[in-house]
């Protein structure tokens, strides 16, 4: 039987701001985005605001009246990615089957680890310990026998803890929380659920699975599984780079967007930034996605099937706009756009080439992208870029590429 455990920083951000500000150790702490560029919103928050019931994802404003001594702190993403390297470090003392699921977290199989370390609480304990000791942060850590219940375990007992999810005990554990306590279940998947009569990961477990599969198709298998705890996924190796499956980029703008060229503008920056990363992997796309997210905080994604595959800057801009003016009206004004893009094959793919299109104009095309992304990255994001984007520079004053934040990757 495998030997899983998934480390969780606790309030990651915000213990390492406590590291750089002593100051702060003893006061609630949350740390903010920007709010001059609108991005006001706590992005994490330490133990002592927790008890205030200062929450991830809510505006400042609405934390400082729930909490009036907060005190909020700029983000550092170096930071953090150096304290998540020396996480790693020390995690690599155990194992070298270590599978990094954003900044914060990873799973670890130290399966392998236990005839000279002990068991899996006891590796548990000791890496938690030395991480308090040797970096100044705490972790919380889950062991079980797969993926999603070690998972399940960090977040049970929080903060400074270790838990243990076992094939004895499962049911009496995590069977009681709510559903979505589950990864990837959420809020959609929870209300629907919830239509069904399932409120616990127990009675997900327990709920007739054609029944699931009328409601959730294949989704079915998959959430009927977790909840089981029938998932025999590896923990990648430390080394291994999984396939990237979407490449994307969104902002909340600087204000709300009033009109299609409003929209246009903040489109232009997204796809030169999602096209460029994408020439960078080496891939072309044959699906490309937009979300719109309006001032009521009502949130649309609409996605299209392309006949050929493309990493032309220009070609997927084109499909943006016309999935735009397809999907919305401005009935509401506009606070974010998003551009992902998906279904990847390599860009040395050969291709059928067609009577219907000039080869020599995507030949130039793919010519004129790859020299403006050689003059941008030796010379930055705003080195050369289209009029349209000068009309208003505060708008596209912004830069995905560079910016780019780091989330967790998916599981699959």
């Amino acid at each position: 039987m495998r030997t899983i455990l998934h480390s969780d920083c606790n309030g990651f951000f915000a213990s390492v701001e406590c590291l750089y500000n002593p100051q702060f150790r003893d006061k609630p702490v949350a740390v903010c985005g920007d709010k001059d560029k609108r991005h006001g919103i706590i992005l994490a928050k330490n133990e002592i605001a927790k008890k205030f019931n200062v929450k991830t994802g809510e505006p400042i404003w609405q934390a400082q009246q729930k909490c009036p001594e907060l005190v909020t702190a700029s983000a550092h993403y170096d930071r953090y990615i150096r304290f998540s390297k020396l996480c790693r470090e020390i995690y690599s003392d155990y194992t070298d089957n270590i599978e990094p699921f954003g900044l914060d977290e990873a799973w670890l199989d130290v399966t392998g680890s236990t005839l000279l370390c002990g068991n899996g609480k006891e590796i548990a304990e000791e890496i938690r310990h030395r991480i308090k000791k040797e970096l100044g942060i705490t972790v919380s850590i889950g062991v079980s026998f797969n993926k999603i219940f070690a998972k399940l375990g960090s977040d049970y007992k929080k903060p400074d803890a270790v838990t243990v999810i076992t094939k004895e005990n499962y049911k009496q554990l995590v069977w009681k929380l709510k559903v979505s306590d589950l990864l990837y279940v959420g809020r959609a998947t929870e209300n629907k659920l919830r239509q069904l009569g399932v409120f616990t990961i127990g009675d997900l477990a327990t709920f007739p699975i054609e029944l699931l599969r009328k409601n959730f198709g294949k989704w079915a298998d998959i959430l009927y599984s977790f909840s089981n705890g029938l998932d025999f996924s590896p923990v990648m190796k430390s080394d291994e780079v999984s396939a990237v499956k979407s490449i994307g980029n969104s902002t909340t703008a600087v204000r709300d967007l009033e009109n299609f060229e409003d929209a246009k503008i903040i489109f232009m920056v997204l796809c030169d930034s999602v096209c460029r990363r994408m020439r960078e992997q080496g891939y072309k796309t044959k699906n490309v996605c937009i979300s719109i997210r309006n001032t009521d905080l009502f949130a649309i994604t609409r996605q299209k099937k392309l006949e050929q595959s493309t990493n032309l800057t220009n070609d997927v801009l084109k499909t943006v706009l016309e999935l735009f003016k397809e999907s919305y009206s401005f009935d509401r004004n506009i606070r974010s756009l998003g551009v992902s893009v998906s279904d990847f094959e390599s860009d040395t793919t050969p291709h059928q080439a067609s009577i219907f299109v000039d080869e020599t104009q995507i030949i130039r095309k793919e010519q004129l992208d790859s020299t403006l992304d050689n003059i941008k990255s030796r010379f930055g994001s705003f080195a050369v870029k289209p009029a349209k984007l000068m009309f208003d520079r505060k708008l596209s004053g912004f830069s995905p590429k560079e910016e780019h934040t780091v989330h967790p990757v998916s599981y699959f």
